[in-house]
């Protein structure tokens, strides 16, 4: 999913070619889940195609949220030669329809009630110009903590509430020998953090008004330096080695007992169960210290490029086996997500399972569910990595907080 991978033009010219000679009953399908976790949860859709004798051409390009994913689908599009569907997230959504790349799925979506039953939160990416444009397969949040439930209970360390808890939980483990916090240093990942700890610092109309909002005071403030100094405190307490680590790598040393914590989205859980840990025995799930009751959200979508002015049967048959009920319980019990849609019963999901679902249904009930900055939710993709290169950059010791605090309002302002 999110291992970096150097795209030359030979690459992309032999991906091309090699997918070019998918047949007319396959589906054609460019993402990037390729961690153990994530190829098990797709593992799920592919058999639920091959039920209905539909081919499945898989053209996984690992990287960084998705962003070599998107290099390689732009030489696609501009080579006459679309793949038939393309895992996307966000705005970046918004973009292609824009360029009218997408298909119309307004059929299929008319016939099984799609807009019943999607929340309006993912209808604003999933729709473009009141036409169904892709499929939304899953909610994933991330402001999550995930911890080894043995190291914490090694150390005395209960599951903190607090930042101040938080910080005393990770100078304990620190004083024990265990590295404190799991992280792997890639912008998307430094972002990811940052979400979650400008959100404690300064709750959610903070968040909405810096990230959403886009306001130049907000993006200024003294609320801001104190998540840049938060971050500084988090940066102290991960292991020599971060940098450039994968996401599920850093997962791996949670799971092993490692490191105590880790913040990432809820694909992480999809890690643990891959190796058979139990929630609650093996490992605990908890919102960042200070968001309890806010939730920040992406969704995978998958978004069908128009094949000729028509939606073919083969693209109408995946979009339909995306948004069924029992596709989206089996699929997200897996992934460690949420149901894209609000009628999906919690019955075969674990306990961070229903606890997801439940913050969820909660957070967008009390006006409480925000897109992720970090995750291509809040803003469009330019001012989503100005934001990250000025996170990164403190983060990795460039800037100190008041001056990334500056960076972090030119850059926006540039950015927009």
């Amino acid at each position: 999913m999110r291992r970096i991978m150097k795209l030359t033009t030979k690459t992309i010219a032999a991906l091309a070619l090699s997918t070019s000679l998918a047949s007319a009953a396959d589906v054609e399908v460019l993402h990037w889940w390729t961690s153990g976790g994530e190829a098990a949860a797709l593992n799920v859709l592919k058999q639920d195609l091959e039920g209905q004798s539909i081919g499945w051409q898989d053209m996984p390009v690992a990287g960084g949220g998705g962003e070599a994913a998107m290099t390689v689908l732009r030489a696609r599009v501009t080579a006459g030669n679309a793949p038939t569907a393309v895992q996307m997230l966000g705005f970046d959504i918004q973009d292609w329809a824009k360029q009218n790349a997408l298909a119309n799925l307004n059929d299929v979506a008319a016939k099984e009630g799609w807009d019943a039953v999607v929340p309006d939160a993912l209808k604003a990416f999933s729709k473009a110009d009141g036409k169904w444009v892709s499929a939304p397969v899953n909610v994933h949040s991330t402001n999550w903590v995930w911890a080894n439930k043995a190291v914490l209970d090694a150390n005395g360390i209960d599951v903190p509430k607090t930042w101040e808890e938080f910080t005393a939980a990770l100078d304990t483990l620190a004083a024990a020998g265990v590295t404190p916090i799991a992280h792997g240093g890639q912008p998307w990942q430094d972002a990811t953090v940052f979400d979650a700890v400008a959100m404690s610092a300064g709750g959610p109309e903070f968040y909405k008004a810096a990230f959403i909002d886009l306001d130049e005071k907000a993006l200024g403030s003294d609320t801001m330096k104190e998540a840049f100094d938060r971050m500084a405190v988090i940066r102290g307490h991960v292991d020599d080695n971060f940098s450039g680590r994968d996401w599920n790598l850093a997962t791996a040393m949670v799971i092993n007992g490692e490191a105590g914590f880790q913040m990432m989205g809820d694909w992480a859980k999809g890690e643990f169960v891959n190796a058979g840990k139990e929630p609650g025995k093996d490992f605990v799930c908890f919102r960042f210290p200070g968001t309890q009751d806010q939730v920040t959200f992406n969704a995978d979508q998958f978004a069908m490029f128009d094949q000729g002015g028509t939606v073919s049967p083969e693209q109408a048959a995946l979009a339909s086996a995306i948004l069924s009920p029992e596709f989206q319980s089996a699929f997200n019990v897996v992934k460690g997500s949420a149901p894209a849609r609000t009628d999906v019963s919690d019955a075969a999901f674990d306990a961070c399972g229903k606890k997801g679902m439940k913050d969820l249904a909660a957070a967008a009930a009390s006006g409480n569910l925000f897109g992720s900055m970090a995750h291509g939710h809040s803003a469009p993709a330019s001012v989503k990595n100005a934001m990250y290169d000025v996170i990164t950059a403190h983060f990795n010791g460039e800037y100190d907080s008041e001056t990334a605090v500056v960076e972090l309002v030119d850059a926006v302002s540039i950015a927009k």
